[in-house]
């Protein structure tokens, strides 16, 4: 049997880190097996329907590498791949009316107010309307009345009262629920559409879906799901019910996090590869310690059988330290052009930015790091002199001041002032002196970048800012030590 799973978002904005794994692990269950991979788009809720949201799924699949075998734009012979363009075939209210004809479906007229009338009842501590098959017991007389007058209805699925009904899950193992606990759930709304659960059923069997994926909030209705199945008489899939994704704090990832989904992502500078690498994670474990993938390699080495029951913590400082070593990785032109934008913004005077880039690609974790790391190359920051102490290169104000003073005519006699040049020329005044290479490092560098942390050291800061801007910086570090 050719394994077959589909992706099935609604289009309602942008795509959630949930919904991201749930496309991933679809994509990797069909991928590792030698499968299909087919998209498909449920937009039977259009109140919900978000314009532009179409187009956010399909750029988030490109930008990831999920790409699809079928859907909307490439048919594989099961389309329409669109729920709404497959409502107009009517097969969803052909099946519907096919579970009527079998008496596990029936037409509800039922009108809002007699439904607001109904006992509310407390499920899984969730308050729910069940509703009290009052239509059920409509002869076919009436139902043909009230649809020959155009009154409303909608289809409802027929659940006895008495029993239980099992599914089985590959993580969960057979789950067994009490028929009292389930609803007759809408099958076909009022204006015609099918509901999510319904049009979920039809299509994946239509399609010829083999595996679900999908998060274990829909655990509850998958009894509902089976009853369908059995009603029909076709073979469920193999449902793989996925972990809930939480935030630090252990509740449920929120959209008002700031970072649930891809586009906040992206936006926050990190690059597809290391987000896909981490939510791959997010509830599922490879053999061993391994932590670097590729997305080949993840289909290489995935198996949905090592998926975790067990809620998956989000941890943005684990992410960002992934996306650092896929940073430090990358190649560096392709470095270059993602790092460009956050150096103009810091850095408006004529720099070699190529350079600055290279100072910088092995100590960033997200591109938003760079302003901060490069900006006392525009404007030496003001800073404490207390910042020329330094214990381990037996640095102090005064040595520091005698470094700095020194250097002054030094410096202003250098007309090499490449890296190489510079560094030379302090080695020898190092050498001559009898000291350490940080006695007199270290205070230049403070000096030249005002900061106690660089991407550089002070002969390649000099080198970028340039002999005047130099000199100009070491005789403020004078002034203020003086001062000091």
């Amino acid at each position: 049997m050719k394994i077959r799973t589909r992706y099935a978002p609604s289009p309602t904005g942008k795509m959630h880190v949930g919904n991201l794994r749930t496309a991933l692990y679809e994509f990797l269950t069909a991928k590792h097996a030698g499968g299909d991979f087919m998209l498909r788009i449920e937009d039977t809720d259009q109140e919900r329907f978000v314009d532009g949201a179409i187009e956010i799924i399909n750029k988030t699949l490109e930008e990831t590498g999920l790409v699809h075998d079928e859907g909307p734009d490439k048919d594989g012979g099961y389309g329409p791949y669109v729920q709404s363009e497959r409502v107009k075939t009517g097969i969803y209210m052909k099946y519907a009316k096919e579970l009527v004809d079998k008496g596990e479906a029936y037409y509800c007229f039922c009108d809002k107010e007699r439904l607001a009338s109904l006992k509310t009842e407390v499920v899984e501590g969730k308050e729910i309307c069940m509703y009290d098959k009052h239509c059920l017991g409509l002869s076919k007389e009436e139902i043909q009345a009230n649809l020959d007058a155009g009154k409303p209805f909608v289809i409802r699925q027929n659940i006895p009262n008495e029993g239980t009904t099992t599914f089985h899950d590959e993580l969960y193992g057979d789950i067994t629920v009490d028929n009292a606990e389930l609803d007759d759930m809408i099958l076909i709304k009022s204006d015609g559409f099918p509901t999510y659960n319904f049009a979920n059923v039809v299509d994946d069997h239509t399609m010829n879906i083999t595996h679900v994926v999908r998060g274990n909030e829909y655990i509850s209705s998958s009894p509902k799901y089976q009853r369908l199945y059995d009603a029909f008489g076709w073979e469920s899939p193999v449902y793989i019910h996925l972990p809930l994704i939480t935030d630090e704090n252990h509740k449920k990832l929120s959209k008002r996090c700031g970072h649930s989904s891809f586009e906040d992502l992206i936006q926050q500078g990190f690059v597809s590869e290391a987000i896909v690498n981490y939510i791959a994670l997010l509830g599922w474990s490879p053999e061993d310690n391994r932590e670097i993938f590729s997305l080949d390699e993840l289909i290489k080495e995935f198996d949905y059988h090592r998926i975790s029951k067990s809620p998956a913590v989000f941890d943005i400082v684990k992410l960002r330290w992934m996306n650092g070593e896929y940073i430090k990785a990358m190649d560096f032109d392709k470095f270059y052009e993602m790092a460009e934008p956050y150096l103009k913004k810091a850095l408006t005077k004529d720099f070699d930015l190529k350079k600055i880039a290279a100072m910088v690609k092995t100590r960033i974790e997200v591109f938003p790091d760079i302003p901060e790391l490069v900006d006392f190359f525009e404007a030496l920051p003001e800073y404490s002199p207390e910042m020329y102490t330094h214990k381990k290169m037996k640095t102090n104000s005064e040595t520091s001041l005698q470094v700095l003073k020194d250097m002054v005519p030094i410096l202003e006699a250098q007309e090499d002032y490449s890296n190489d040049g510079l560094y030379a020329t302090l080695c020898k005044y190092v050498e001559e002196k009898g000291v350490k290479n940080g006695y007199v490092m270290w205070p230049i560098r403070t000096a030249v970048s005002g900061k106690q942390m660089t991407p550089a050291g002070a002969t390649e800061i000099m080198e970028i800012i340039g002999k005047e801007e130099t000199l100009k910086r070491i005789q403020k570090g004078i002034e203020l030590l003086e001062n000091a």
